[in-house]
């Protein structure tokens, strides 16, 4: 191709993207603008107008990437910050009652913080857990894929993705750098982190949340226990995550049928290596014990940040390495669902939809949907602490007509699977944000991979709810 033809297709392609980025902005100004009765939604505020305004920019931004998704986030929260909370510019709070106003300080408080140690560690760990699976690589992708589910179910699906990213690099030097072999294995680590939570109840929050409101004494009383979750849900999860293998090696095929694993490297001698060993248990640990100590997953990751810092371990010039457009990334969602969920413009609209008067099968099918949209955006646990209370007093108030779909566990569990199933972008789960951020997947093949298991795994998530309902299992 020549450099001409080169420069003309690169300023299509620039002209492209500031077309896009023109139409997102008219389309923002317009629903800036609207008079609130246009919405549809009754009590709207002006606050909850804008948050709509900017959720349409984000979404067309992290869609069509007319700017890369971190730097959308970081427009995103700007925007937010900067004229619907409380340290907005004041000619943005004239005549707003303060008490609809986002708080700054939870909006900055989304930043998550990632930080990356260097250790052969990671080369210890991968020789010896996919050792078992062989050489030929579509059967180290399942190997992957397995470890990083079965983790998932007990540790954070952000923890899980993180630490088994760090595998790849070993792996990446076994393979040709042309094929699709790096990217059906880089992606294969946010899909069965992503998936494998569903397996437990404490593998992922939606879950947890679900399970409160099912088991409440005042409320449903259903009395699930872990292993009757784990009985149904369990199998479920293995089967998506073999289908997500299928999946992968047919979207992204192996140039080279088998990988020589000779990881190189060795653990380090000394001190460091009982340091990083013993903190990377405890971490594990306490993110395993989360519900029980209270304190978070991302709480959690700042223990071996600063036990590294201080011995050692990590160095000032390792700070240089650390992702900051993963941070951005991922705080850009969090902050999103934060503003829906703190203008209590969610809730509003969530209140406005009539389930009550929706026949059992119709509420089952819009609230999965609803679901999955609103998590592919925001936070799952976001999503699923906003829609299972209200769908929980919906159910509790349909009774035995619920019996024909298989009760209300299917309606409530089914929105965990919803959120879990969703994961067609970078900004829809922190996973799919850390793989983003390797430069070694486009975000067309995330959500090639993304939609097909997340379709497939709401048809089948939902088939499986309606049998064990059916039989009387839950």
């Amino acid at each position: 191709m020549s450099e001409q033809k080169r420069n003309t297709l690169s300023e299509v392609f620039r002209f492209k993207k500031f077309a896009l980025f023109i139409v997102a902005v008219v389309i923002t100004a317009i629903l800036w603008n609207l008079p609130s009765t246009a919405f549809g939604i009754e009590g709207l505020t002006v606050i909850q107008q804008r948050v709509i305004a900017i959720f349409a920019f984000a979404t067309i931004m992290w869609v069509t990437e007319a700017i890369s998704s971190w730097a959308t986030s970081v427009v995103l929260i700007a925007a937010l910050l900067f004229t619907t909370s409380d340290n907005a510019f004041l000619f943005f709070r004239e005549g707003i009652d303060k008490s609809e106003l986002l708080h700054h300080s939870a909006l900055m408080a989304t930043m998550l913080a990632i930080a990356a140690t260097k250790s052969g560690l990671d080369v210890f760990l991968a020789r010896n857990l996919l050792r078992p699976f062989g050489r030929k690589s579509e059967m180290v992708l399942l190997g992957f894929i397995l470890i990083t589910g079965a983790f998932s179910m007990f540790v954070s699906n952000t923890a899980t993705a993180a630490m088994m990213l760090t595998f790849l690099t070993p792996v990446f030097k076994a393979l040709p750098p042309e094929g699709k072999g790096r990217v059906a294995l880089t992606l294969a680590i946010p899909v069965a982190a992503n998936i494998g939570g569903m397996g437990t109840p404490i593998g992922t929050p939606p879950n947890a949340i679900a399970l409160k409101y099912l088991n409440d004494v005042n409320g449903l009383n259903l009395n699930l226990g872990f292993g009757q979750w784990m009985a149904f849900m369990l199998p479920l999860t293995i089967v998506l995550l073999l289908i997500g293998w299928y999946l992968l090696k047919t979207f992204f095929p192996f140039k080279k049928k088998e990988i020589d694993l000779h990881i190189d490297g060795e653990v380090q001698k000394g001190w460091r290596t009982p340091v990083i060993a013993v903190t990377f248990c405890v971490t594990v640990l306490l993110w395993m014990l989360d519900k029980v100590t209270g304190v978070g997953a991302n709480t959690v990751a700042m223990l071996p940040i600063a036990v590294f810092a201080l011995t050692g371990v990590v160095k000032a010039k390792d700070l240089q390495e650390i992702n900051w457009s993963v941070i951005w990334m991922v705080a850009g969602g969090f902050a999103l669902g934060l503003a829906l969920n703190e203008s209590k413009l969610a809730e509003l609209a969530i209140k406005s939809i009539p389930f009550d008067s929706w026949s059992p099968l119709v509420i089952l099918l819009i609230s999965g949907v609803i679901c999955y949209i609103l998590s592919n955006f925001i936070s799952n646990t976001a999503t699923a602490a906003l829609l299972v209370p209200i769908l929980a007093v919906v159910c509790k108030g349909m009774g035995d007509s619920l019996n024909g779909i298989g009760g209300t566990p299917t309606v409530l569990i089914g929105i965990a699977i919803a959120a879990s199933t969703a994961m067609c972008l970078p900004i829809s789960t922190p996973p799919n944000a850390i793989a983003h951020s390797t430069g070694l997947v486009n975000q067309n093949e995330m959500m090639k991979i993304g939609l097909s298991i997340g379709i497939i795994g709401l048809v089948l998530g939902y088939m499986v709810l309606f049998f064990v309902g059916k039989s009387g299992l839950i």
